[in-house]
């Protein structure tokens, strides 16, 4: 099955260094780990995990072109937006800073329309010679992007090319897949649903626990694609704790996994408000997580 960007990707947290200021070298360093130690093939830059919402543009930029320039690896940058000017400059700067590929939300909070939607992705399209795919993940946009409107825009705009799937149900995902063209791409965008959407078509996650257990989903990915799907039910399994771990309601996403960098020895530094402070317990979650994966 064809995945372009690799079957492992890490949505990589930003660092921050304790001022709050962008912590580019960080950064590199984390890329750099994530890729040649991690298990990763590549990774999501300034998406939702990166705290993109915190970021400012010029931000951005120069958080893509360091990644760019610390691993041999495709980086994927977000460059979303829910004003459509702004998410086609954005495209562009992404496109000259070297991304490999652009990774465009649904419009959050407007709630536009389908046609909108529609409108908006292929004006970013436009933007770049890059392939692009599209996020949908209606828990935080208020929006789906109907399964008509995906395959309308993987039809008509050759480099719109797939998706990151947050949606949370595999089997509309997979009516989407049985009509759309040839090669359309689906990644998983939620770590918990990877198994379930690769038995439907999927090619790889772009997922925020392979921070700390990239190597484990590259072996579970081996596992499904080379027919073993018992021994990726198991790895799956082992697995389950992580994904509860990597976010709540108390400590949202990144906060347990820069708890969990930290551990680990690796960059990550503090969230940026409005995310607020480290609840107390996520350290110790942390440590109970990787002592159930043996690394006590």
């Amino acid at each position: 099955m064809n995945a372009r960007f690799g079957r492992v990707l890490t949505a990589m947290v930003t660092p921050f260094n304790a001022d709050g200021s962008l912590d580019l070298d960080g950064a590199q360093a984390l890329a750099h780990h994530l890729t040649t130690e991690g298990g990763n093939d590549g990774l999501v830059i300034a998406g939702t995990t990166g705290e993109s919402p915190t970021l400012t543009h010029d931000e951005q930029i120069d958080l893509i072109r360091a990644v760019v320039e610390a691993t041999d690896t495709p980086v994927v940058a977000g460059a979303g937006s829910n004003d459509t000017q702004a998410a086609v400059e954005l495209t562009k700067r992404a496109t000259a800073a070297g991304a490999h590929g652009i990774l465009h939300v649904a419009g959050y909070y407007n709630r536009p329309s389908q046609a909108g939607l529609s409108e908006h992705f292929r004006s970013c399209a436009a933007a770049t010679d890059l392939p692009v795919l599209l996020y949908d993940i209606p828990v935080r946009t208020g929006r789906k992007i109907a399964t008509e409107t995906m395959v309308d825009l993987f039809t008509d705009v050759d480099n719109i090319v797939g998706v990151k799937d947050a949606a949370g149900s595999p089997g509309e995902t997979a009516r989407m897949l049985s009509l759309a063209p040839e090669g359309t791409e689906v990644y998983s965008g939620d770590d918990g649903l990877t198994l379930a959407l690769m038995a439907i078509g999927g090619v790889g996650v772009i997922g925020v626990a392979t921070h700390w257990v990239g190597n484990e989903t590259t072996d579970m990915m081996n596992a499904f694609f080379g027919g073993d799907v018992r021994k990726a039910a198991e790895i799956n399994r082992r697995l389950i704790p992580s994904y509860e771990f990597e976010t709540g309601d108390l400590a949202p996403n990144p906060i347990p996994t820069k708890a969990m960098l930290r551990i680990l020895g690796l960059p990550g530094g503090p969230t940026r408000m409005p995310m607020g402070p480290e609840p107390d317990f996520v350290e110790s979650d942390a440590k109970t997580v990787l002592a159930d994966l043996g690394r006590a």
